[in-house]
């Protein structure tokens, strides 16, 4: 309908972006939306057509974004991830990747009816499991642990070997066919070997360029982008297809030199390679021929995506397991569980037209054949993944961690406090001096920006049901907040107050709820630590009710969270009233005023009803004020339950 090349790349783009905001806001595979949104621009209404406005740049376009989702995916593997499951994660990434190579090989010779050219090709470009779709569906499920953490891994480790698999099939069975000779068969080896070499060579010297200062900051991403265009061309005329070893090596090299920037670094991926991810997704969909639509339904593929599902990866994740730490149970999931993403597509159209070129004429249902099993993967693991698990006791349902986002003096204390219930918590900040108090007494902290995309690679968050935003930039709070409320649900989702001034300012925030009752700003909760405020535990009983304890509690005092008797956790905020049942806990910050009051009067009564000198008596209570505790009429200190 649009000819026009300037409009036609506008249009990718925004619908594009727009299919991602859809897919984060209502909870969707972000693959799927852009897909299928592709679609009806393209084959099924006709707005568009990339492919014919776009020409000869078409290819160069997908060539080059094939080539930085693969940089990004190589720059997130730092091996110091998975030292702790590092055995079934090397298994799976070698030994079964080995196997889903064959198996899903000879499905693909079989039941899609391909030539063996094709099918080992294809065969190997299939062993992916895409993070950019793996990952928003493990954040969905909140597997465990070390389901999530193998699962998470095998997608970033094994996404970028399946096109550089399928490189080396192809060149093998040109060597085969006698149309390549044996020289230029090791040529090509020799090839891949100084690819591997230009790609180290030129992470490390960009990345020792980083660490001594030599690239300004506002300069990192682009000279980075730059980079790797010229490595992946560079290697790419030397000899056809090397390019991607070349960056893959690159990313890997630079993502193990413990570059003190790479966070900053990888704010590439966010600032080059989600734009390219989505403009991608939006112009293979929209230039298919609906030809290709009708035959994804084609006997032959749909015999062939069910193999795939129940028989090739099963199988290559039950025997490359056999002697591995995980249960049945964990390698049942697993092995359900590998849904395909924009390497496969984007790959696999790269090579259908090499195929095609070469006189392979069964490459042409590639596309349909790919897309077959993208969406598929997509939609069966992503709405039984959750289920599964559950079925599985792989998930976690009912724990109550909490991640606070910003470190404080009061944060560190209120995490102390959550730890010792038996809860997980961590502090995130963006700088190291952030999370100092909390270092000091011991606390899990974690370095990085709590809305950045690369914080999923390095950081699980299955443990955490809460998100407390304690920044002291509201605004930063507010969109923290709101980012989550796909993933957790606004009622786990928390901010403290806003600041009077930035409220007489008009700052609309409309992030989580607000926290504590009274709701104040991080900056009144800090005020209050230097005074002197302590966090205070006190245990609810029948003796001593939950309205015996509002009545006589300081009115300066700020309830924090409740202790409930199976140690879940609930925050209290201004419009949720929170009731204490007999056998909870009630955190609160008090005054140390109202305490030393309270307990010189105690004292006397205590002291005359025991023959304890009134010196160690004062000693005991003064030990139980240090460590947040309170003495309630008729029971024991919390320390002593």
């Amino acid at each position: 309908m649009f000819e026009s090349l300037l409009f036609n790349l506008m249009l990718v783009v925004l619908i594009g972006i727009l299919s991602q905001w859809v897919a984060w806001r209502f909870r969707m595979p972000a693959i799927v939306v852009m897909s299928v949104v592709g679609l009806l621009v393209g084959p099924i209404f006709g707005v568009i057509n990339p492919q014919e406005s776009m020409g000869e740049l078409f290819e160069p376009i997908i060539t080059f974004a094939v080539a930085i989702i693969l940089f990004e995916g190589s720059l997130n593997l730092d091996f110091r991830e998975i030292k702790e499951f590092r055995k079934p994660v090397y298994r799976i990434v070698t030994v079964g990747a080995v196997i889903a190579w064959i198996a899903g090989s000879l499905a693909a010779h079989y039941f899609a009816g391909l030539s063996w050219t094709v099918a080992f090709i294809m065969g190997g470009l299939f062993i992916v499991t895409g993070p950019t779709v793996i990952l928003p569906l493990l954040r969905q499920a909140k597997l465990k642990p070390r389901p999530a953490a193998i699962l998470k891994w095998e997608g970033i480790v094994v996404d970028p070997f399946g096109a550089l698999l399928a490189v080396f099939t192809f060149e093998f069975f040109k060597f085969l066919n006698s149309e390549v000779t044996l020289n230029s068969f090791l040529l090509f080896f020799a090839a891949s070997f100084f690819a591997v070499l230009l790609g180290w060579g030129s992470g490390k010297i960009l990345g020792i360029a980083f660490e001594r200062g030599n690239v300004p900051e506002f300069l990192k991403s682009p000279v980075l982008f730059a980079v790797v265009l010229f490595t992946f061309v560079l290697s790419d005329e030397i000899m056809l297809q090397t390019g991607l070893l070349a960056v893959t090596a690159m990313g890997m090299t630079m993502a193990n030199m413990r570059l003190s920037s790479i966070q900053d670094i990888r704010h590439f991926k966010e600032n080059i390679s989600v734009l390219l991810v989505s403009g991608i997704f939006v112009m293979l969909t929209a230039s298919l021929d609906p030809v290709v639509l009708i035959e994804i339904f084609n006997l032959n593929i749909m015999w062939y995506v069910l193999a795939m599902l129940f028989i090739v990866r099963p199988l290559s994740i039950w025997v490359s397991t056999i002697g591995t730490e995980l249960t049945n149970r964990e390698k049942l999931l697993i092995g359900w569980i590998a849904p395909r993403g924009i390497v496969a597509l984007t790959v696999s159209g790269y090579f259908a037209t090499i195929l095609l070129d070469h006189g392979y004429e069964d490459a042409k249902i590639l596309t349909a054949l790919t897309f077959a099993l993208v969406f598929t993967t997509v939609l069966v693991h992503g709405f039984s993944i959750g289920p599964l698990a559950r079925k599985l006791n792989l998930q976690i349902t009912d724990e109550s961690g909490v991640l606070i986002v910003g470190g404080s003096r009061f944060a560190a204390d209120l995490a102390t406090s959550i730890k010792s219930t038996g809860n997980e918590v961590l502090i995130v900040d963006q700088t190291w001096t952030g999370l100092s108090h909390g270092r000091k007494v011991g606390l899990n902290g974690f370095v990085g920006d709590i809305l950045s995309e690369q914080l999923d690679y390095h950081l699980d968050l299955t443990p955490y049901r809460f998100i407390l935003a304690m920044t002291s930039l509201d605004t930063y709070n507010a969109h923290v907040c709101e980012d989550f409320v796909p993933d957790l649900g606004r009622e786990f989702l928390f901010q403290t107050a806003v600041l009077e001034t930035n409220i007489e300012k008009n700052y609309k925030i409309t992030g989580g709820r607000l926290l504590f009752s009274p709701a104040v700003s991080i900056y009144d909760l800090e005020e209050r630590m230097n005074e002197g405020h302590v966090i205070r535990k006190t245990l609810i009983t029948k003796q001593y009710s939950y309205t015996q304890y509002l009545r006589e509690r300081d009115d300066t005092s700020i309830l924090l969270y409740i202790l409930r008797t199976d140690e879940s956790i609930e925050f209290y905020s201004p419009k949720v009233e929170l009731k204490a049942e007999a056998g909870d806990t009630v955190i609160a910050l008090v005054s140390p005023t109202k305490i030393i009051e309270r307990v010189k009067e105690r004292l006397k009564d205590v002291n005359d009803e025991t023959e304890i000198p009134h010196q160690q008596i004062e000693e005991l209570f003064t030990n139980e004020i240090k460590a947040g505790n309170s003495f309630i009429p008729g029971e024991a200190p919390i320390s002593a339950k």
